[in-house]
């Protein structure tokens, strides 16, 4: 979508992430327009401005005017960015040169409307399962996004692409078959306890504790063989009739 925006760009000059840091900290951004069958420009952007029009209605589908040192102006939109995992501070874009004339092919997110009779009288719960189409369309009929009328899904049912109103200011190219959205049943799965044994399975025998060392030995010096305990008392029993 076209929006009465101007973002000044400078040239730059030197290349490198220390420049890159040099401009971060002046609340500039290094990017590049290229496109049009024209050179690619290194350029700085005002960081505040461009993380604007990425959060805006229409995104990145944002058509701007980018006004360069030499006073030419083009319209661009923005392809490619990059934000910082932690800070998330703006780091790096891409601009991509647009001719308002020449239809092009962008994503556009869906957004729904309405309650899912399947989620209101039949327990279920809706899924949106695709965020975004393709269209093909002039600069300026590129929608914000598409809206998808989900009330009269019952349990099982979805929406396809296929099932998106027609519109005479854009084409929708992706996938007919393609679910939108669709409303599932919840399951619950009831877990079984770890200590409950079902009915008919044997309880886990408890391991044999085989005692070991010391008093094992100890029992078997105890224990003598019959045969050796008749012989000591018989050699006993001689020894004293000799001393008679």
């Amino acid at each position: 979508m076209i929006k009465d925006i101007t973002v000044e760009a400078s040239l730059r000059d030197a290349r490198g992430k220390n420049e890159a840091r040099r401009l971060r900290r002046q609340g500039r951004i290094p990017a590049v327009l290229y496109g049009e069958r024209k050179d690619s420009i290194p350029v700085s952007l005002n960081a505040k401005q461009i993380s604007q029009i990425l959060h805006s209605a229409a995104g990145h589908n944002t058509i701007f005017q980018v006004a360069l040192a030499n006073g030419a102006r083009e319209a661009a939109m923005l392809v490619d960015w990059q934000f910082d995992p932690l800070k998330g501070n703006l780091l790096h874009t891409d601009l991509q040169r647009i001719d308002l004339t020449r239809s092009l092919r962008v994503k556009v997110p869906i957004a729904t409307q309405g309650d899912a009779r399947g989620v209101k009288t039949q327990g279920g719960l809706l899924e949106i399962v695709t965020r975004e189409v393709e269209v093909e369309c002039l600069p300026a009929n590129i929608p914000d996004h598409i809206v998808v009328d989900v009330t009269e899904l019952e349990l099982g049912q979805a929406v396809r692409v296929r099932n998106l109103a027609a519109s005479d200011r854009y084409r929708v190219t992706s996938d007919p078959e393609k679910i939108l959205a669709h409303v599932i049943l919840l399951k619950h799965e009831e877990e079984k306890p770890a200590e409950v044994v079902a009915e008919g399975e044997a309880a886990p025998a408890e391991p044999e504790v085989i005692k070991k060392g010391k008093q094992v030995e100890e029992g078997a010096e105890a224990e003598a063989p019959p045969k050796e305990a008749k012989a000591a008392k018989e050699g006993k029993e001689g020894k004293e009739k000799g001393k008679k």
